[in-house]
C-alpha cells in the first residue's frame, strides 16, 4: 500500500480502505481460483494494482465516463479504477467464467457500486463506451477490430474516445498501423520503479 500512497497523494479514507482491503481478498481467492500467478501475488500492489492505476495518470475520468475493461482476468485495471474513479462506471467483461467469478466478489466484499463484472465474449459486447481498457490482452490491431463498436461517437473528456491498453516490450510491430495517430508514453515516466521499465501506456483514439 505504500507503493499506491507514494503516487496518488489525494485518496479518500474510503479509498485507501478499498485499496488496502484488495491485497487480502486476492490472497485469499487466488488460492481457490488462480487468477493471479502464485508466484507474482506477492507484487499484487506494484505488478497489478500500480500498473493498472497508471491509465489514472493519462487521464481523470469525467464524471458519468463509461469504461469496458476488455479480457479483466480478475479485475485488472478495472477495479483499481474503479475506487480511484467513483462517479465513472466500469464495465468488466472475459470469457473466462472463475476469473469474472473473482472480480464480482472482490467488488461486492468492497462495496463497489460502479463496476460491473460480466461473463462475456469481446465479440458479443453490445454497449457503447467512451473508453476501452486493458491489460495486455491481445495485440492492439485484434483488440481494436473486435471492440471499435463499442466506442460511441460523443466525448466527453479532455482526451477524445478510444482505447487505452497497458503493454509491455518491443511493440513497434503493434502501434505500427496506427503510428500516426497512437500516443506512447513510458510508464516509468510515471513510476521510479524498475520494474516498470520497458513498460508502457498506448492511446489510440477511435
Amino acid at each position: 500500500m505504500e507503493t499506491i500512497r507514494k503516487y496518488f497523494k489525494d485518496l479518500s479514507e474510503k479509498q485507501l480502505q478499498q485499496l488496502e482491503a484488495l491485497g487480502e481478498l486476492y490472497r485469499d481467492w487466488n488460492a481457490k481460483i488462480n487468477v493471479i500467478s502464485r508466484k507474482d501475488i506477492d507484487n499484487l500492489y506494484l505488478h497489478h494494482i500500480l500498473h493498472s492505476l497508471a491509465i489514472a495518470k493519462s487521464i481523470r475520468f469525467k464524471p458519468g465516463t463509461k469504461v469496458l475493461d476488455f479480457g479483466t482476468g480478475g479485475g485488472f485495471p478495472g477495479i483499481p479504477l474503479a475506487i480511484l474513479f467513483p462517479e465513472t462506471q466500469f464495465k468488466l467483461i472475459d470469457g473466462t467464467g472463475k476469473k469474472i467469478h473473482v472480480a464480482n466478489e472482490v467488488a461486492h466484499a468492497i462495496g463497489l457500486e460502479n463496476c460491473f463484472p460480466t461473463h462475456l465474449r469481446a465479440e458479443d459486447e453490445k454497449g457503447l463506451f467512451d473508453f476501452v481498457v486493458s491489460r495486455a490482452v491481445m495485440p492492439l490491431p485484434d483488440l481494436i477490430k473486435i471492440a471499435r463498436k463499442n466506442i460511441a461517437k460523443t466525448s466527453r473528456n479532455a482526451l477524445p474516445n478510444g482505447f487505452i491498453t497497458l503493454k509491455g516490450g518491443n511493440i513497434e510491430g503493434e502501434i505500427h498501423p496506427f503510428r500516426h495517430i497512437v500516443d506512447v508514453t513510458p510508464l516509468d515516466s510515471y513510476f521510479n520503479d524498475p520494474w516498470f521499465k520497458e513498460k508502457y501506456i498506448i492511446y489510440v483514439p477511435a
